[in-house]
């Protein structure tokens, strides 16, 4: 694997080059921090599906023909803090990918709105037939209530006939003109290439790298919870969350461990051990550490037979209650780090995750390279550090979501 390299283009875009050698396929991501709320949930939502509709060169179809004519991969992803685009193809056809990104961000027309809102109105209510996605939907609305993450399926699905085209216009415009930007290059391309091929589509757009995020950070007061009806479930969907630390804690390491050792690895942690196979509540049951810039949000999930709502819950707080009250032991601590660095080892295969994590990475303001980084202080991570933020952090103000049938 190469050396990653960090260099900035000619408007100040902070970019990252690792020459990947004897790959055949190259990857390119481009991040682009979100600084304000959308003014109507849903509004990025939109804008995120019409970027690759058609732009003032291109129709929908052409640009779906060429991309498929040169085996070129292109996608949009809107995430809560930063709209993201991916390129992968052939190494030889870096500079039209290239080229094919810079039509889209310059020259989207967004006419396809009428058509992707009526889609959209369509298919969220398909998705939120699911019964763990109406539960998190809810779990989310009310843990960042009043709050732009908190921007759930049903929000959106609320506010859609409220959204006019000019708004994702002026959404789009705004990001691109407010926010941040980073690229991160990995494949078999020659450094000095890379550069002149970014510089040549991409140097001249705004850029701004000292614009503040005015996104402020949610806060819950009190515990909270809300249930579901759903008479066609046969389970029980249950989320049980909280707020904690994000990247610029000191913390944020040791719970990536405790999520680990709790809920995260599969087979081996504690919840799937206890709640899962000793007591036989569910097939499923896990957490997750969910990071933004502002805040973060620790959850377990479980589903369950109806029956077993109250003791599923009693159990979440009976395997946080053992790391409060007995400091992890060694071999578990270890194997726990383990877990967690042999899947970022995993997830990082290939060229395009590799880029997309280098990205991620960048626009939070970590540096391209934290990954190195982030393993260090995994392995760091003491056992009286878990204890100390399960104390701290788990406690009753919490959310707890319940959909039932």
């Amino acid at each position: 694997m190469g050396i990653m390299k960090e260099f900035e283009l000619q408007n100040g875009i902070k970019s990252s080059y690792k020459q990947n050698k004897n790959t055949p396929r190259t990857a390119l991501a481009l991040n682009v921090a979100i600084n304000e709320p959308e003014k109507i949930p849903g509004v990025y939502s939109l804008m995120n599906r019409l970027l690759l509709q058609g732009t003032k060169n291109r129709t929908s179809e052409q640009l779906a023909n060429e991309l498929e004519e040169n085996a070129i991969e292109l996608s949009c992803e809107m995430k809560q803090d930063f709209l993201s685009f991916h390129i992968v193809c052939l190494n030889e056809d870096f500079e039209l990918a290239v080229e094919l990104l810079e039509d889209v961000i310059k020259n989207s027309t967004f006419e396809e709105f009428e058509k992707e809102r009526n889609k959209l109105e369509g298919e969220i209510p398909a998705e939120l037939d699911s019964a763990k996605t109406r539960a998190l939907d809810n779990y989310l609305k009310t843990i960042f209530k009043d709050h732009f993450y908190g921007n759930s399926h049903t929000k959106i699905l609320e506010n859609l006939p409220n959204i006019a085209k000019n708004d994702v216009i002026e959404a789009f415009d705004k990001i691109m003109t407010t926010g941040k930007k980073v690229f991160a290059f990995v494949g078999d391309k020659d450094f000095d290439y890379v550069k002149d091929i970014l510089n040549k589509h991409f140097g001249n757009i705004k850029n701004n790298n000292i614009q503040k995020t005015l996104i402020i950070t949610p806060t819950l007061a009190k515990k909270e919870i809300v249930e579901y009806i759903k008479h066609d479930s046969n389970q029980a969907q249950i989320f049980q969350g909280w707020l904690v630390p994000t990247f610029d804690s000191p913390e944020y390491t040791p719970f990536i461990v405790l999520n680990t050792l709790l809920g995260s690895s599969g087979l081996s942690s504690r919840l799937f051990c206890e709640l899962r196979d000793k007591k036989g509540l569910a097939y499923t049951v896990r957490s997750s550490y969910e990071r933004y810039r502002t805040c973060a949000n620790f959850n377990i999930y479980i589903a369950t037979e109806p029956k077993n709502i109250d003791v599923s819950l009693n159990g979440f707080m009976e395997e946080i209650q053992k790391i409060k009250d007995v400091l992890v032991g060694e071999q578990e601590l270890t194997n726990a780090k383990n877990n967690y660095i042999g899947k970022q080892e995993f997830f990082s295969e290939t060229n395009l995750r590799q880029a997309i994590a280098a990205a991620y990475f960048g626009i939070m303001g970590l540096g391209f390279d934290f990954k190195n980084t982030l393993i260090k202080k995994v392995k760091e991570v003491k056992a009286e550090e878990l204890q100390e933020i399960a104390r701290k952090y788990l406690n009753d103000v919490s959310v707890i979501s319940i959909l039932r049938p």
